[in-house]
């Protein structure tokens, strides 16, 4: 089982290269549609979606508690694909959530403004002062999402294996240098590790929101990292009493594993207003 997640530019090709690859090697192709309909299945409201998906919170959507919610289901949504099968994932930080994963191979796909430019006023039949708009929205809104739900700089080239310029390569070409580089670098032990791992992030993240969404224990940023036979909670509570009821409840969730806690104890702390 291997992973491959994309980080694009807009009109950069991610969707019709990705499309190729999955053609290419069988892989399941996960589009923005199927992950969007899947966080709105496991509970997050249809109408608040625009606020936050792939796109640059505004400041009071940024306070919200729906941001932290968006977050918890976005990698519930990305992590059951990655575990149920060899899948080709894009956009939505799938590259930052999925990074522990020894079978991951993670690309970026950017061109020129020029080419993006025309590309887009070819597709939908806009002047060159719409699409070069859509570029500015589009670019600012995916550094935006990036910065606020992961921290990190999208652009910056050491989170992927491979940066391609799609300005210079064709989407054959593209996908034949993406499925070379899979087999070259996806091993059968890299496939064995990754699927563990994968396991086990996801069953953190199921832990987070049974904590989250059905006991309603209102930790802030609440994680949980899986070691072996150890689990650690980590996030931010305003008092000692909930972050006992915590690893209370998530040892009767997980009776085969330890429970530690590292969240942080901040009297009167007020995530949102």
């Amino acid at each position: 089982m291997a992973v491959i997640a994309i980080s694009r530019q807009v009109a950069a090709l991610g969707d019709e290269i990705a499309a190729a690859v999955a053609k290419k090697t069988g892989y399941v192709f996960i589009n923005r549609q199927t992950i969007e309909k899947r966080i709105v299945d496991l509970g997050f409201p249809a109408e608040k979606l625009k606020k936050y998906d792939e796109r640059k919170p505004g400041f009071f959507a940024s306070l919200a508690k729906d941001r932290d919610e968006y977050l918890d289901y976005l990698q519930t949504a990305v992590l059951e694909a990655a575990a149920n099968q060899d899948c080709i994932l894009i956009g939505r930080g799938a590259f930052i959530i999925l990074e522990d994963l020894p079978n991951l191979v993670s690309l970026r796909f950017v061109a020129k403004d020029q080419i993006r430019r025309e590309r887009l006023m070819k597709e939908f039949n806009w002047d060159e002062k719409q699409a070069q708009q859509r570029i500015a929205e589009s670019d600012t809104n995916r550094l935006g999402f990036h910065k606020s739900f992961f921290n990190l700089d999208s652009e910056d080239p050491e989170h992927f294996h491979l940066v391609m310029n799609t300005g210079l390569l064709d989407e054959e070409s593209a996908s034949k240098i993406i499925v070379e580089l899979c087999q070259q670098i996806i091993t059968p032990e890299a496939e064995q590790q990754g699927k563990k791992k994968v396991n086990e992030l996801l069953e953190a993240q199921h832990l987070v929101n049974a904590l989250i969404f059905e006991h309603k224990l209102n930790i802030s940023f609440l994680k949980a990292v899986i070691d072996d036979d150890k689990v650690v909670l980590q996030g931010v509570a305003d008092s000692s009493a909930l972050v006992e009821k915590a690893v209370a409840i998530s040892s009767t969730i997980m009776p085969s594993r330890s429970v530690e806690s590292a969240i942080s104890v901040v009297q009167d702390f007020k995530a949102y207003p």
